[in-house]
């Protein structure tokens, strides 16, 4: 969906007092949900099969959707029983697509909930909840001159973000070896555009390893291979028997530092928690409350003490249910220490703490 033009953003803002205490886009979002910017969603455009278990879903992001870097996940909520369920899928289109669609990729695993149903009974025209795309698992600004990739089974998903985007853009490209296990050739996700991208270009080398017929992917089939791994910035994902064998590769060669690795991981391990630090003067501006946060406490906490009307789902099991915009000011999330800032960025408050001065959208 094209930006909304700023005159159109500046009439929104200046009836905002008119719909007090909801705003412009809450009625908006009635209308619509692709123009709700409080709470983004996407629209269904088409649902692809890739392998009998995998499907890419094509969506058309409403007007809170702010971007992505290639390599990064989405969180996604689907409405299943009238309960709001939360998971995070790969981003694998190319970020800033000319016609504003984006696509996610996702492995059905039997016993779940949300991503059978996406796979097999999402079709387009359903509208998903969006939250901000996340992660660091992404290519850095000045690319390194030579690449390996290491992924297996789902764990392609975000590198063939990375390619997609790579592919798109003229400037020379870096040497890139691409080696990807799967049981079968039959199970390789991408598998046809993969083939494809190998005889269309001169930068990638790609292999395919199948661990039906020879076993689990090992570190003397990666430097039979590529040769050169040691000289290359290495980029891993996959299943955790996979990564840890890589880790402890590169680690035994001093070489760690040239890694990156993403684990889909069910729980977020937590950094060191900072001091508290002085107190941050934090607005909620839809009800007018009032609060002094300091560096540890979520921004939930804060908002609910200061009496404001916070969103939430975490204590009925539902992630993401606590999204609420940034209208100015800095915070910082307590899994990874990481500084958002952005206006109009949808924070998870639930993790989130003040980082200086600050004003939610609350």
């Amino acid at each position: 969906m094209p930006a909304v033009p700023a005159l159109v953003r500046g009439l929104l803002t200046a009836v905002s007092w008119l719909t007090s205490p909801l705003t412009p886009d809450d009625y908006l979002g009635l209308v619509n949900p692709l123009l709700d910017a409080r709470f983004p969603v996407g629209r269904v455009t088409a649902v692809s099969p890739e392998t009998a278990d995998v499907g890419t879903l094509t969506l058309r992001p409403g007007r809170g959707w702010s971007g992505h870097r290639a390599g990064q996940y989405l969180p996604v909520g689907v409405e299943v029983g009238g309960v709001w369920h939360w998971r995070t899928y790969s981003l694998t289109s190319v970020p800033g697509r000319e016609d504003g669609l984006l696509t996610i990729t996702v492995k059905a695993a039997p016993d779940g909930t949300v991503s059978p149903r996406l796979v097999h009974r999402t079709f387009p025209g359903a509208v998903l909840r969006l939250g901000p795309a996340q992660g660091e698992f992404v290519l850095p600004d000045q690319l390194p001159p030579r690449i390996l990739m290491v992924t297996a089974g789902s764990g392609i998903t975000p590198v063939m973000g990375m390619l997609r985007t790579l592919m798109s853009h003229r400037t020379p490209h870096p040497d890139v070896v691409l080696v990807h296990s799967a049981p079968r050739a039959r199970d390789v996700v991408f598998r046809s555009e993969l083939h494809m991208a190998r005889r269309q270009v001169d930068w990638l080398d790609y292999y395919e390893h199948h661990s039906r017929q020879h076993g689990r992917l090992a570190p003397e089939d990666l430097g039979r291979l590529c040769p050169d791994w040691r000289e290359r910035e290495t980029w891993a994902c996959g299943p955790a028997g996979l990564l840890d064998t890589v880790e402890d590769h590169w680690g035994h060669e001093g070489l760690a530092e040239r890694l990156h690795v993403e684990r889909f991981r069910l729980t977020p391990v937590l950094p060191p928690e900072p001091d508290a630090g002085p107190g941050y003067r934090v607005l909620f501006t839809r009800t007018g409350a009032e609060s002094t946060a300091d560096a540890t406490t979520p921004l939930l906490v804060v908002g609910e003490s200061a009496g404001a009307a916070m969103p939430y789902g975490c204590r009925r099991g539902i992630c993401f249910g606590c999204l609420t915009p940034l209208t100015y000011g800095r915070v910082r999330d307590l899994r990874t220490g990481e500084v958002h800032e952005r206006t109009g960025q949808m924070i998870q408050t639930c993790v989130s703490a003040a980082a200086g001065p600050l004003a939610l959208d609350a």
